[in-house]
Parts: structure tokens; C-alpha cells; sequence
């Protein structure tokens, strides 16, 4: 994947994501005018990333309506997937305002070492958890989680075998995801296990956000490796 291409795939992808996003915002009845004016204005300027227009205006402006989302929600109120938007924007951000094509390129290689290490680091605390090594951690999230889930998905928590077992398979998941960077397949391989990963968490919780925002990442990191195993 050349520099150039990885760029325009995230700018389609990160696009359509803060679009979703921003729907959520703006279809609710209940959402006061200002508010509701600021997420149009986010579904506008993402829709203007998403098909090359505008830009790098539209990039900036989306930079700047996520921090005043930050002030106003007094924090990432929507947790991971908010800090990934953000420091997505972020990079793609910097790699405009960069004086030269090295400090572009280091701001893309910045945004996938951190790709990596939102993996490697969730694996590291989870297998030093007790309640996630014995499977009790996920029974629970099974059991008494607080989204909308079926009584049939809640019944998974009476089979603590299976759930020890898929516990254990994302500890290792996340734990050996750095080693993907070693050949371009098992990267290929990695990423398609991560994204069913987060697919599973939509359907299964609606931690939609989390899905769409990493996929928006993971050029970045396929770019990254090509870059640190070609050097080209």
C-alpha cells in the first residue's frame, strides 16, 4: 500500500464512521437545538472526508468539534472508541500540517504502534486480573451486563467452561498481536481476527463504535508494516 492510498482508504473510512456517529446524535427527539446544530454540522464535514472534498479544512474541523466534545461531555463519554476517534483525527491531522514527507510518515507510524499497543497493553492487564484468568471477569460481563442483550446470550454465563476458554482465546489474542508484525499474512490474519473480535462485541453487547472506528486504523498499520519489513 503506497503512503498516498493508505491516506485516502482511512480519510473514507474514518468518514463514514464519525458519520455513523454523528447520526446517533442527531436522530435522538430529545437532543437540544445547539447540540443537534453541532452534529449536523460533524455529519457534514465527515460526509466532505469521506468523498476528498474540502479537505484539509474538514479534517481540522472535525479535530476541533471532537475537542469541544471533549469539554462538553467532560471527557471520551463513549470510553475507547471516542480516544481512537480522536487520535485518528489526530495523526491524519498532523500528517497535513507536516513540513516534509518523513514527519508525515511518522505520524502515521505513531498512530500504528498505537494501534498495537491498544491490544498488546488490554491482553497485558487482563492476564494479570485473577478474575480474567479464572473466566469470572467475562461470565460477568455475560450475566449482569448492562446492555440490551438477549436472555439467551446472558445464558452463555451458565457455561463456564466456554466462557473460560473464549476468555482465554482474546488474553492470547491480544497478548501475542505485536508478533503479526513479523510477515505481512499473519498480519492479514491478526486483523481479521481482531475485527471478528469487535464485530462480536456489536452484535452481541452494540459496541458498534469500537468495530467501525479500529477498522479505520488498521491501513495504517498494514502501511506500517510493509514500510518497517520493505524499507521502502
Amino acid at each position: 500500500m503506497t503512503f498516498e492510498f493508505t491516506l485516502r482508504l482511512m480519510e473514507i473510512l474514518l468518514g463514514l464512521a464519525i458519520a455513523q456517529q454523528s447520526l446517533e446524535h442527531i436522530l435522538p427527539p430529545h437532543l437540544e437545538v445547539r447540540h443537534r446544530l453541532i452534529f449536523v454540522a460533524r455529519l457534514a464535514l465527515a460526509v466532505s472526508v469521506a468523498v476528498g472534498y474540502g479537505a484539509p479544512w474538514a479534517m481540522y474541523g472535525l479535530w476541533g468539534i471532537a475537542l469541544w466534545m471533549l469539554h462538553r461531555f467532560q471527557g471520551p463519554y463513549n470510553g475507547g472508541s471516542d480516544k481512537m476517534t480522536l487520535l485518528i483525527l489526530t495523526c491524519l491531522c498532523l500528517v497535513q500540517v507536516a513540513p516534509n514527507r518523513f514527519w508525515q510518515e511518522m505520524a502515521l507510524s505513531y498512530l500504528a504502534v498505537q494501534l498495537v499497543l491498544s491490544y498488546f497493553v488490554s491482553g497485558w492487564v487482563k492476564v494479570w486480573n485473577p478474575a480474567w484468568r479464572s473466566g469470572s471477569a467475562l461470565n460477568d460481563v455475560f450475566r449482569y451486563s448492562a446492555y440490551p442483550v438477549s436472555e439467551g446470550l446472558r445464558s452463555w454465563a451458565d457455561r463456564p467452561r466456554v466462557i473460560w476458554a473464549m476468555g482465554w482465546a482474546v488474553i492470547l489474542l491480544e497478548l501475542v498481536f505485536p508478533l503479526a508484525l513479523l510477515d505481512p499474512v499473519m498480519l492479514k490474519l491478526a486483523l481479521l481476527c481482531t475485527a471478528a473480535f469487535h464485530l462480536s462485541n456489536a452484535c452481541f453487547f452494540g459496541l458498534n463504535r469500537f468495530f467501525w472506528i479500529w477498522l479505520c486504523a488498521y491501513p495504517a498499520l498494514i502501511w506500517f508494516q510493509e514500510r518497517i519489513t520493505t524499507g521502502m
